[in-house]
């Protein structure tokens, strides 16, 4: 061992990233594992390695003792006293050791450790930058496809690209170049286990990151992005400068900067929307492509939304298998009903010959202010009749007396209505039979 030992553990701690005390470690381990080899296993070793010059020396350490039992461990005090003067019993006497006897056999245990080490040390190396990459896109080769799974040559390591994180529509062959997103990274034996996605939505935020300088930048964000794979992406952004327009900046001039991701993503549709507080604008930006003619807050606290679009818009409003206005809804939170103006006129002529039957049951009460109770929502009989004349007196049109008349009407239908249902239920029994 020489200052050249030292030399040559300084430059595997710079390029391996192993610390030189760790692989010292290792060989004092391995000169005190070949002396035991040497000449037993019980008896006590120390070694060290001079971490300035690379000298290695080692001792036996023997306890002092009256009667000896045992050589390896123990010495009488008379011989002790060639090691150490004054030596007592319990004393530790330590003697040196002439290493080349057993030097050779410790370089090489040193090496293979050390080799081992290395290897260990690119493994964790590699799985730590990797995992820190979890979420980038990375650029590969197809190395080989085994049973549609596409294995992806990273150049240091190798990344899979499971069936599953494959967009169905799109086929690649050895020795292809393919950019994916990183999304796990695990711990091997052989190596990080690396899976690479392109169905992953943070793949085209990415690639819009890349292309887009005002998001790169932050002057435009992405505040949400859904996508189902192959068909269609709905990207909700937002710009924190007014003079930026957030869409046109994610589009370019003649669509020069959204143009190479539509063809990364080999052709699937993105849609740009702009962000809004106000859930009517945004609503009605995500159901885009298609142009509806009203959005309508049907329950706020539930979230829930009606859209209306003209008949000739309805199968591009909803999409092919409903995509198109569930990845709406996915990106605004709100479930959204979409419907035709046709299927609207129809369900709102259902509604108003149901509640024109309803209120066709108050008796000796004019078609005109039943028309002005069905216009007010008021259609069920149960709650008519529990409403007082104060509340009835609020609606247009309707006195003190009106009002009575219609409570009492209300009341005598209610207390008719299980009569009603029980004859009707007599008369079903009686088809039946």
């Amino acid at each position: 061992m020489s200052s050249e030992l030292i030399n040559a553990l300084e430059t595997i701690q710079k390029e391996k990233k192993i610390p030189k005390e760790e692989i010292l470690k290792v060989i004092e381990n391995s000169l005190v594992s070949a002396y035991k080899k040497h000449v037993g296993k019980s008896v006590n070793v120390e070694a060290k390695v001079d971490t300035e010059t690379g000298l290695m020396s080692a001792c036996v350490v023997k306890k002092v003792v009256d009667n000896v039992v045992n050589q390896q461990l123990e010495i009488s005090k008379e011989d002790a006293k060639k090691y150490l003067k004054g030596a007592k019993v319990g004393d530790e006497v330590r003697i040196e050791l002439d290493t080349d006897d057993f030097a050779r056999i410790a370089a090489q245990t040193a090496k293979q450790v050390i080799v081992q080490k290395i290897k260990e040390s690119e493994r964790d190396s590699l799985y730590e930058e990797m995992k820190s990459k979890i979420g980038e896109m990375i650029n590969g080769s197809i190395y080989k496809i085994a049973n549609r799974n596409i294995i992806v040559d990273l150049g240091r390591t190798e990344a899979i690209l499971p069936v599953s994180e494959q967009v169905p529509k799109e086929t690649f062959s050895v020795g292809q170049h393919i950019r994916a997103l990183i999304v796990k990274a695990e711990k091997n034996t052989r190596g990080p286990n690396i899976v690479l996605s392109r169905t992953h939505p943070d793949l085209v935020k990415v690639l819009f990151e890349l292309e887009v300088p005002e998001i790169y930048e932050k002057v435009v964000d992405i505040v949400n992005i859904v996508r189902e794979p192959g068909l269609r992406t709905k990207i909700a952004v937002v710009s924190h400068n007014p003079k930026v327009d957030p869409v046109g900046a994610c589009v370019g001039v003649k669509g020069a900067r959204i143009k190479p991701i539509i063809d990364e993503l080999r052709g699937e549709k993105i849609d740009l929307v702009p962000f809004s507080e106000d859930a009517i604008s945004y609503i009605t930006a995500a159901i885009s492509p298609a142009k509806p003619i009203s959005v309508t807050i049907i329950n706020a606290e539930e979230k829930q939304a009606e859209v209306i679009v003209s008949d000739d818009v309805l199968s591009l409003a909803i999409g092919k298998s409903g995509h198109n206005v569930r990845l709406a809804a996915r990106l605004t939170g709100w479930h959204i009903d979409v419907k035709s103006e046709e299927q609207k006129k129809l369900e709102k002529e259902s509604n108003e010959a149901a509640q024109s039957e309803v209120l066709d049951r108050l008796d000796g009460i004019s078609d005109k202010v039943k028309a002005l109770l069905a216009q007010a929502g008021l259609t069920d009989i149960n709650k008519l009749a529990g409403l007082s004349v104060e509340d009835l007196t609020t609606l247009p049109g309707i006195g003190d007396k009106t009002a009575e008349k219609i409570i009492e009407a209300a009341k005598n239908a209610a207390a008719n209505a299980p009569a009603e249902e029980a004859v009707a239920e007599e008369s079903t029994e009686e088809t039946a039979e």
